[in-house]
């Protein structure tokens, strides 16, 4: 109840300030335009296609979810948050809320790709489906982790895609490989090891970021 309560805090500071909603939004509609301004009346070939929309569901990313926690440095909150709820609890009630979070901003993403790009047409909705919420999970749990590290770090924008290139990178290249198989069609039975790496990868994640958060929270 406590992760569910810190996760409408939340909510309800992003609807009055729509920081993070606005920096999406803005970075979606810029990377998307700038694309679609490039390639012209050319037809992009299906690698390229699955590449660049991971590319931007990365970069999108990196401008939004960083704040998980600067917001509670800033407003000075985060003393008031190790008084009150555990560090599991905190972790849980910002992780809720940054799932929401890009599960919305990926299907935005998603469907501005389906809508504007000829090459983004999945021959497998399914095994596209699996990657989507395996990859959206991990990108998740990634970012909050981060976000908590460089919390009370000087420099955070800098920081924050300097630590997340090296950590996210694993992700993404298997899931641009997955989508690219979506859009083949590819069987569920020939891409069960790519699924594997990234279901290994959530789980790894998850529960590193549980064992770890203690210690980055209280430090």
């Amino acid at each position: 109840m406590k992760a569910y309560a810190l996760f409408r805090k939340d909510l309800h500071s992003e609807l009055r300030t729509r920081y993070a909603v606005n920096s999406l939004a803005m970075f979606i509609i810029v990377a998307i335009s700038v694309i679609l301004f490039s390639i012209g009346q050319e037809r992009i070939n299906e690698n390229l296609t699955a590449g660049l929309y991971w590319v931007v569901i990365f970069f999108s990313a990196m401008s939004g979810l960083a704040r998980a926690f600067v917001s509670e440095e800033e407003r000075g909150t985060s003393l008031t948050l190790q008084l009150i709820a555990s560090p599991s609890t905190v972790f849980s009630g910002k992780l809720i809320f940054n799932l929401a979070l890009v599960f919305a901003m990926n299907t935005v993403i998603s469907l501005l790709y389906a809508a504007l790009f000829e090459g983004f047409v999945l021959q497998n909705f399914v095994l596209f489906l699996i990657t989507f919420v395996l990859g959206n999970i991990g990108l998740a749990v990634s970012s909050t982790i981060i976000a908590a590290i460089i919390a009370k770090a000087g420099s955070k924008g800098t920081l924050y895609p300097v630590l997340s290139f090296p950590i996210l990178l694993p992700l993404i290249l298997t899931s641009v490989s997955l989508t690219l198989n979506s859009i083949n069609g590819t069987s569920f039975e020939d891409s069960i090891f790519e699924i594997a790496i990234v279901a290994c990868y959530d789980i790894i994640m998850i529960s590193t970021s549980y064992m770890l958060f203690d210690f980055i929270w209280k430090d």
